[in-house]
This record gives structure tokens, sequence and C-alpha cells, in this order.
């Protein structure tokens, strides 16, 4: 009819948001709007979120969180003092005897030790020994004081023998494990002087050469001599 025109009941832009028009179907525009709808939504959770603070309402809740944090007991699974300090596997210093097969001297790695390389004046060097079982199957040794000998020399001069002045030897049988080291349960403190059997009771033995001198410790237990002597300076 001349000077009709439809009217579809809504606002143009009402009937713009309802009926999308473009080329491509309703459907994409629908998809479209959703997404935008559902991040501004997002959006404006994130903002109540932040403004709301959940779980930090007041202060004394923040306080105990924070407490709670700084107040975590300590790692009680962690090994304690006396488990890192356990001592090795050391000689027997009292009168022992074990069973089984004789240890192979030449399965039996003995080394000398010294506590330090270098020793200032007054300082005296602690000397110790460790056996390790170089075989496979499990062995005896005799390694109590009375098979042990500890010498220092010096060039080709013998300054000191554990031996000279001992006093109550002991026989102390050891079973050595495969690759498991036995070591002294007490070092040797040497005091820096010459050894004779006859000085053993003098009240001042002679000094043996210092500033800077270079010594050797070599140890032999039940015969078997360690592969190589330990070197350390006196000061």
């Amino acid at each position: 009819m001349p000077g009709f025109v439809a009217f579809d009941g809504y606002p143009e832009g009402m009937s713009t948001i309802k009926h999308p028009v473009g080329p491509q179907s309703s459907k994409v525009y629908w998809r479209r709007r959703l997404v935008v709808g559902l991040g501004l939504l997002a959006v404006l959770v994130v903002i109540l979120l932040i403004v709301i603070r959940p779980g930090s309402s007041n202060g004394a809740t923040g306080a105990a969180a924070t407490g709670a944090a700084t107040d975590v007991p300590a790692n009680t699974d962690s090994p304690d003092a006396s488990a890192t300090d356990a001592p090795a596997n050391t000689i027997p210093e009292e009168e022992t005897a074990v069973e089984g097969e004789a240890c192979d001297p030449k399965k039996v790695q003995v080394e000398a030790i010294t506590d330090a390389v270098d020793y200032d004046p007054g300082q005296n060097p602690q000397l110790s020994l460790t056996l390790t079982n170089t075989g496979k199957a499990s062995c005896v040794l005799n390694a109590g004081t009375r098979a042990q000998m500890f010498t220092i020399t010096s060039g080709e001069e013998s300054y000191w023998a554990s031996t000279d002045c001992q006093k109550d030897p002991v026989d102390a049988q050891v079973t050595l494990e495969p690759g498991v080291p036995v070591s002294s349960a007490t070092p040797i403190n040497w005091d820096r002087t010459r050894s004779a059997v006859d000085t053993c009771d003098a009240p001042n033995r002679e000094a043996v050469p210092a500033g800077g001198a270079s010594y050797h410790l070599t140890v032999s237990v039940d015969g078997i001599e360690s592969a190589s002597p330990k070197q350390f300076l006196l000061y």
C-alpha cells in the first residue's frame, strides 16, 4: 500500500541486537557476543575478588596466616646430630677375638693418616690409620696396638717409632668387610721428639728439627705396611 512502512515492533537499535545483520549467519554473531559477554563477566569477577580479598578480611587473619607460615616446625625426617656425628668403624682398644677366615695380606690396604699437612710451632701431629679389605669376602685381622707400628722418618733417618715406648699393647682382632674402612679409635699424639727405648722415662727428650722440615709417616698392621708414606711439615 502506498505510504505504508513496515514496523517490526522494536526500535532500530534493539532490532539490530536481536536480529544481527551482516554477510555471515546470525549464529556467528551470537557466538561472538557470547564470548565478549563472558570476557566482561570474568573481568567483573576479578575486580570483585580484588576488592573483597577473601581470606584476608581483617588484619588478625593476615597476621595469623603469616605466623602459621613462619612457625612451620623443622623437618623431623632429617638426620639428627647424633646420626650425623656417628663414628666410623673403629679398631677395638681392648683384647678382642673374633671368628672368621684370616685376611690375605695382599687384599688389605693400610693407609697412614695425619690430621694436617703443615704444623705450626707447638702444634703436635695426630697419627692414625685406616684398614680396607679390597677382597670380595669378609676376613679377620689382628689390628690391635700390639700389631701396629707407626714410624716417622726424614730422609734416611728414623726419628720416632710407636713401639719404642709403647705401654700395655693388646691383640684386637677385627672383621674386615669388603670395601668398609676400619680406623683407629684414638689418634696417637706425637710430641715432636726423638724416640728410643732408653729415653722413654726421660723428662726432656730431644726435639726433632722443625722450621719447615719434611717428615714421612709409615704404618704397618700385622706385618702389612702402608702402600705409601704420608708426608707432612713441621714449623
